[in-house]
């Protein structure tokens, strides 16, 4: 099987040109999971693939990684063959904010009769969840509040992080092998992301040619990262990754 990220956009929330962003697993050509679900993702993902997505996970809720959901709702709502079929994974501590974000406005219908999330199915988790027989692992990340945001990986073959600042020592645990990483980097770090600097200062080197850096604040910034030796990825790009490893039996 062949198996790639494909980056729907990697802006930072201002970079609208780079489009929010938001990456789709390929198995064969074929979407198995996008992961956010920013104000432009579902336009691109359609134009991609030709159909709403099957399964959607989310790092975190700030609107350029969930301001398009309302937006799939209806989406998936007025067409039958969808409505209750998309898998929406979801880390149970976000779901407070998740729902006070996109769920939770009186009537999401004008006619009423209709909740949010009956338009999904939606399923919580912790450690991880499974997908057509993979297993995800699910781990924390560094972005404003402790316990707002996560990362994912698939073990064997890639980490994407989410916004987040440097977090070698969960890294070490979910992509300790040859799995691509892809990691928020924009040119200068703040108390909520990561900047070059810290790259450098707080991974291993022999890390940086795992990295596929993203959310980044312009074009013009990619191009000063990709200056520095780094591989950024860019809108549209799709990256092969290493075969997944095998389901650990203790998983889920």
């Amino acid at each position: 099987m062949n198996w790639s990220l494909h980056f729907l956009g990697v802006g930072a929330a201002h970079a609208v040109e780079l489009g929010s962003s938001a990456v789709v697993l390929e198995r064969d050509g074929e979407p198995l999971l996008l992961i956010d679900c920013g104000p432009d993702t579902l336009d691109r993902y359609q134009a991609a693939y030709g159909q709403p997505p099957e399964a959607l996970y989310i790092t975190h809720t700030h609107m350029d990684h969930v301001g398009g959901m309302e937006r799939l709702f209806f989406r998936l709502w007025f067409d039958e063959a969808w409505r209750g079929r998309t898998k929406l994974f979801v880390h149970a501590g976000l779901m407070p904010w998740l729902q006070a974000r996109v769920a939770d406005y009186p009537n999401v219908l004008a006619e009423g009769g209709v909740n949010f999330w009956e338009a999904f199915r939606l399923v919580p988790c912790t450690r991880g969840f499974w997908l057509d027989g993979l297993w995800f692992d699910v781990f924390g990340t560094r972005h404003h509040m402790a316990g707002t945001s996560y990362g994912v990986a698939l073990a064997g073959s890639f980490a994407y992080t989410g916004d987040t600042r440097p977090i070698p020592e969960v890294l070490a645990r979910v992509a300790a092998g040859t799995e691509l990483i892809a990691h928020d980097c924009g040119l200068v770090g703040n108390p909520s992301h990561t900047g070059i600097d810290d790259i450098e200062r707080d991974y291993p080197e022999a890390w940086r040619s795992r990295f596929r850096l993203y959310h980044y604040g312009s074009e013009a910034d990619g191009q000063v990262l990709a200056s520095r030796g780094y591989a950024i990825a860019r809108t549209g790009e799709r990256v092969s990754l290493p075969e997944p490893a095998p389901a650990r039996p203790e998983a889920g």
